[in-house]
């Protein structure tokens, strides 16, 4: 039990004097003592009751508590009984060892704050025994084959009143017993997780969030005491689950924690049984992408997805629309220290990662469960994953069809009802906060998005589309980067491919004498340039959004004018502002 509880229980009458930060220490027993040094019978996690007989005078205070904060007590409750109110130097003395002090009140008993806590750390200590003793029978008998993750949660919860969840690497739930995790939760938990194993801390690795705390257990399919140190962590950190417990682990027995291992074992057997189930999935899509890859006649294409169709959207009666998803995860070895301290093992195949990736990402986060993935085929070649996705036909009609092959990428991720598309964005969105934790500083995840496509003729060129962006994000700043075919038609797929010195030279020549202005008379013009293209040119509009006068706004354009040479009438010079802007 925690302290918190014990100043949350008005029966107790304690009254908190010092020590707020350290609220969230553990309870492991009760001793009442009037002793000058009571060391010998202290173990550590005590709460000590003492009634101040100890104490002569202002000097005793200090041995007194340094003896109780260096045997580890939990924290130390002082009676108002005997001299009234506290002593400002005993508090004085627990500040200084951060030692947590309350007061009782002289209406409460010592023997009642004793009995309340026996009881509940023996309630505690008694649970975790009958739990270690009867896991193996209840678990064994109840585990994966005989209702999945969940039994196994809900075991959790009726055994040791312990709420848990088992996530995805992207913090999507998998499995859950009772409420299930609000989504943003899932998705920080995942990237404390991610974090945590990157930097080789051991588990369970402990994370707050709004005020819980959870301990998060990692789920991997090598077993409980594998070796590690021979694999690199990168090979599996983005694709393992997570076991995650409402509670705080860290001052948990080893019985109890022996438990949660058994636990996070049996879900890695369920995973396991899922992995193999992705195999068909898997040799569909890789029989697929090479009959593209190598040219091959529409009819033979047509042939085999019409053999992969009824696997991955079950009771089709139509030929579905097709997606093509490409990406890649790349790995910076050099110079990178593993969890050890020695170097990351280097030649890391990226292919079987983005693979195992991918058929987690492309998944809605908006549903939960562990078979919600069987529509996704991924395949791999080299250093990129290709994943091809079926999507419902959404009419019958040519026209209907052209429609959603023209549907663009701003929209969520096969959520409407009219679009079941996936969008790179929208993907964006739902992974990038926990796997740029797992990708640390030496890992990039990149991705493209192709347009809906209706016929094998067009599979081989939703391949290149998905290629084509993938470059795109590529080129952009940042550890997860997402592009889709929409922005293919623009000129944003221009800028990433510019060198970087013509890009340099290029905005340096237009917007450096604005910045030299602006960084000696503050004028803005900067923002003033930004504000006007974003217009469209439009005096009254601009002026407006910058709450300018016209004739101020007409200024400082005929100062940016001035400066640079160009006439932002101009098309030709509005076009090379703007591009500026965009590559600066």
């Amino acid at each position: 039990m925690r302290l918190r509880a014990l100043l949350e229980t008005d029966a107790l009458g304690l009254r908190l004097l010092g020590g707020e930060d350290e609220l969230d220490r553990s309870v492991r027993g009760v001793m009442t003592t009037d002793l000058r040094d009571p060391s010998r019978y202290l173990a550590g996690g005590e709460l000590v009751l003492t009634g101040l007989a100890w104490r002569r005078d202002a000097a005793d205070s200090e041995p007194f508590v340094r003896i109780l904060a260096g045997a580890g007590v939990a924290g130390l409750a002082a009676g108002e009984a005997e001299l009234g109110e506290i002593p400002g130097d005993l508090i004085e003395a627990c500040e200084r060892h951060h030692l947590p002090l309350f007061a009782v009140h002289e209406t409460v008993a010592f023997a009642t704050i004793t009995e309340y806590v026996v009881r509940q750390v023996s309630g505690e200590r008694a649970g975790d025994l009958a739990a270690v003793v009867d896991r193996h029978r209840r678990l064994m008998t109840s585990g994966p084959a005989g209702g999945g993750p969940e039994v196994v949660l809900d075991l959790l919860g009726s055994d040791l009143d312990l709420h848990a969840w088992v996530l995805s690497p992207t913090g999507r739930q998998i499995a859950g017993a009772g409420a299930p995790v609000p989504g943003p939760v899932g998705a920080t938990l995942a990237g404390h997780h991610l974090a945590a194993t990157r930097t080789g801390r051991r588990s369970p690795h402990r994370a707050t969030v709004d005020g819980v705390t959870y301990s998060l257990f990692p789920i991997r399919n090598t077993g409980r005491g594998a070796a590690t140190a021979s694999r690199d962590v990168r090979e599996s950190v983005l694709s393992d689950w997570l076991l995650a417990v409402e509670a705080d682990a860290s001052d948990w027995p080893a019985a109890r924690l022996d438990l949660l291992q058994g636990v996070t074992q049996l879900i890695a057997v369920e995973r396991d049984r899922r992995d193999a189930a992705r195999t068909v999935r898997r040799r569909l899509a890789q029989e697929v992408l090479e009959l593209v890859q190598t040219g091959a006649a529409p009819a033979e294409i047509a042939a085999r997805l019409r053999v992969a169709a009824p696997v991955l959207l079950p009771g089709l009666g139509t030929a579905p629309h097709w997606q093509v998803v490409v990406a890649r995860v790349d790995w910076g070895a050099e110079g990178a220290e593993g969890p050890t301290g020695g170097p990351l093992t280097a030649g890391i195949a990226g292919g079987p990662v983005a693979q195992a990736l991918l058929e987690e990402i492309l998944v809605d986060p908006a549903v939960t469960g562990p078979d919600s993935a069987d529509r996704i085929a991924v395949a791999h070649t080299g250093d990129e994953a290709i994943a091809l996705v079926p999507l419902p036909a959404r009419a019958a009609s040519p026209a209907d069809a052209t429609d959603l092959a023209e549907v663009g990428d701003a929209g969520g991720a096969a959520t409407a009802k009219d679009d079941p598309a996936l969008h790179a964005d929208a993907l964006l969105a739902a992974v990038r906060e926990p796997l740029s934790a797992g990708l640390a500083d030496d890992g990039r995840l990149t991705l493209g998005v192709s347009a809906a496509v209706h016929s094998p003729e067009g599979l081989r060129g939703a391949l290149e589309e998905a290629r084509h962006a993938r470059r795109v994000a590529a080129a952009r700043p940042g550890r997860v980067c997402a592009a889709g075919h929409h922005e293919l038609a623009s000129h944003v797929l221009l800028l990433p491919f510019v060198p970087d010195d013509v890009r340099r030279a290029f905005t340096a020549r237009l917007l450096d004498p604005l910045r030299d202005y602006d960084r000696r008379h503050r004028a803005e013009l900067i923002a003033t340039l930004e504000a006007f293209l974003d217009c469209d040119g439009s005096w009254t509009r601009c002026a407006a959004r910058l709450h300018l006068h016209v004739n101020t706004l007409r200024y400082r354009v005929g100062r940016i004018e001035q400066l640079t040479g160009r006439d932002l009438s101009r098309l030709e010079d509005k076009l090379d502002f703007f591009l500026a802007l965009r590559m600066s």
